[in-house]
């Protein structure tokens, strides 16, 4: 018995902003040229069909021009739904696309419906489990609310079934985690009160299981006593954490004992998925070393490097011309104009990240997150304005702007207190003119008065950042009448 596993097709995702429906449909077409030529019995796909509930139409043809191939064809295809798909809408008509050989199991009353199959040992019994939501199923299913209670009282129903027809040898299609095995970025979370996956060992007894949801290819048989568990991941990358990824779909060929003999055939790929990283001149120079990770792409081989000097970089010499790139960025200050002038080399530079080397202690990178660990920490209002004027200048205030807003937060605090007249109050020594805070009504009115003198507030405000072009100068903030130096 010869089954072609796949799963995770997500007709319609794209790949930050890239329509991938035509690589998308180039592989259902190689996908029904490989079933016709190695005479397959059975097409299984493991669930997340459409990558939403409500598909666009394109997608939806894509599927239906797919779905009749196999049916001319005469190979039966068994799709179950995963957490991507909308059950209803996907099982619409299931009772009348049997008769084409397409058999979509997308209810729990129909768990335990088999389409059977048969070679020249005797028959097989494919079952579908959709993706079993714990809290619609449970009661149906008299199980507890976790996905492990549903997907074990889904197994005993078709351990049951099998017994009764005596059928030995069983495929069950089902889209879940299972302990062990190993996410991407790109999943759906599914977690029910804090768990999301279930143990393989529900499977024991059981031939071969299909799985779908986790987008790499792998086998999770831990404590499934002789059945083989398998994830044939997804055809395509849907996200830069899968660019190692060798992505293909599982030939599984059954003896007449229940043994299983797995082949992976590779999928096409449409552009490989890079990652490259370091200051921008040295990557448009092409001046750094190759070298971090590997480089596989939507389906390729991949190979591995070492991590460069100074961030590395990931690619360099190969033809980054060509693949969907991940850039990220090194540089101290954000350059002008960086996803233009990475186009002009690498005209489908998809994604462009900043995490300047120099920001943090001990190498840490200044990534979004590490953003959010300082801003976390940092409880003094005027630290929390020096990372905003970091943030957007590409830089660290520096020692006048740092007066500048710790003044204007010093006369925010005494004007709340009611206590206009401290002795600390703001009074400016370098012949500016500047009224005291307490000879106004308010710090808005002080802010304001502070605009009238436009020396200084050209002196104080120069931040730095972009200039006109975006370049990396010294740029007024606030200089011109009536502005406001709080806005810096």
């Amino acid at each position: 018995m010869r089954l072609l596993h796949t799963s995770d097709w997500h007709l319609g995702r794209t790949l930050y902003g890239e329509d991938l429906l035509t690589h998308q449909a180039a592989f259902l077409d190689w996908l029904l040229a490989e079933a016709v030529a190695r005479e397959v019995h059975a097409v299984v796909v493991a669930g997340d069909i459409y990558d939403r509930a409500v598909p666009t139409t394109d997608a939806v043809a894509v599927l239906d021009v797919a779905l009749r191939g196999f049916a001319a064809a005469s190979i039966p295809v068994l799709l179950t739904s995963g957490n991507h798909d909308s059950a209803v809408r996907l099982g619409f008509g299931s009772r009348l696309s049997e008769l084409a050989g397409v058999h979509l199991r997308t209810d729990v009353a129909e768990i335990a419906r088999p389409v059977l199959l048969s070679d020249e040992h005797g028959d097989v019994a494919l079952y579908g489990i959709p993706y079993l939501l714990p809290d619609a199923v449970m009661a149906d299913l008299g199980a507890e609310r976790s996905h492990a209670s549903v997907l074990s009282a889904a197994t005993r129903l078709i351990k049951a079934d099998a017994g009764e027809r005596g059928i030995a040898r069983t495929v069950v299609a089902a889209h879940a985690f299972v302990t062990g095995a190993v996410a991407s970025d790109s999943e759906r979370d599914i977690r029910v009160g804090g768990i999301g996956d279930a143990p393989a060992s529900l499977f024991a007894g059981l031939t071969y299981v299909a799985l779908g949801h986790l987008h790499g290819q792998q086998d999770v048989n831990a404590r499934a006593e002789g059945a083989t568990v398998r994830y044939c991941g997804s055809p395509l990358a849907f996200s830069f954490s899968e660019r190692h990824h060798n992505k293909s779909v599982t030939l599984a060929e059954m003896d007449g004992a229940g043994n299983v003999a797995i082949t992976k055939l590779a999928t096409p790929v449409p552009r490989p998925l890079r990652e490259v990283r370091g200051r921008l001149a040295d990557l448009l120079a092409g001046s750094l070393p190759a070298a971090r990770g590997g480089a596989a792409g939507t389906g390729g081989t991949g190979g591995t490097g070492s991590r460069a000097a100074g961030g590395g970089v990931e690619g360099i010499g190969d033809d980054l011309a060509g693949a969907w790139v991940k850039v990220v960025l090194t540089d101290t200050v954000r350059p002008a104009a960086p996803m233009e002038r990475l186009r002009e080399k690498w005209p489908h530079t998809l994604v462009l990240d900043f995490e300047p080397l120099d920001f943090e202690p001990e190498g840490e990178l200044a990534s979004v997150a590490a953003d959010l660990r300082r801003l976390k920490c940092t409880v003094d209002p005027a630290e929390i304005c020096e990372l905003f004027v970091e943030y957007t200048s590409g830089g660290p205030a520096d020692a006048g702007q740092r007066r500048v807003l710790r003044d204007v937060v010093e006369a925010a605090r005494r004007s709340e207190d009611g206590d206009d007249r401290a002795a600390g109050a703001v009074v400016r020594t370098d012949g500016s003119g500047l009224a005291d805070l307490a000879d106004v009504a308010s710090v808005d009115e002080w802010l304001a008065n502070a605009c009238d003198t436009q020396e200084w507030v050209e002196a104080e405000l120069a931040f730095p950042g972009l200039d006109a072009g975006g370049r990396g100068t010294k740029r007024r903030r606030g200089g011109s009448r009536g502005g406001n130096p709080a806005a810096a």
